[in-house]
């Protein structure tokens, strides 16, 4: 991720709504939500959540597909670890302790299968 998409991504994430929309979708998973639900579950007007997602999605945060009559919306999480890796890509200024509480909260919130099979 370059500069220039990463201004992108954060000025889609500056709006409320639109920052509800994606923590939603990340924690919906690949299979992402439909745009009525979504609207629902986030607490965004129905009349409103097209035009958010659409900003989102020029911004390269979230993807769509159809199913049917639904448009089915994902966060796109290649481009959401590219935004996390643009931040901490110079992290540490040789000092890797300024980074271990980042890579900590990261790592608790994705174990590996290793981590998962002693749960």
């Amino acid at each position: 991720m370059d500069e220039r998409q990463a201004l992108a991504a954060f000025a889609a994430l500056s709006q409320e709504h639109r920052l509800r929309l994606v923590r939603h979708l990340v924690t919906a998973g690949p299979e992402g939500v439909a745009a009525g639900s979504l609207a629902a579950e986030v607490g965004v007007p129905f009349s409103n959540v097209s035009f958010h997602l659409k900003e989102l999605a020029h911004a390269g945060l979230v993807g769509s597909r159809r199913e049917g009559r639904s448009v089915i919306y994902s966060a796109d999480y290649p481009a959401l670890s590219g935004l996390i890796q643009f931040l901490m890509k110079d992290c540490c200024g040789g000092h890797p302790e300024v980074c271990t509480p980042a890579v900590t909260a990261l790592a608790a919130c994705c174990p590996s299968e290793g981590d998962t099979a002693h749960a």
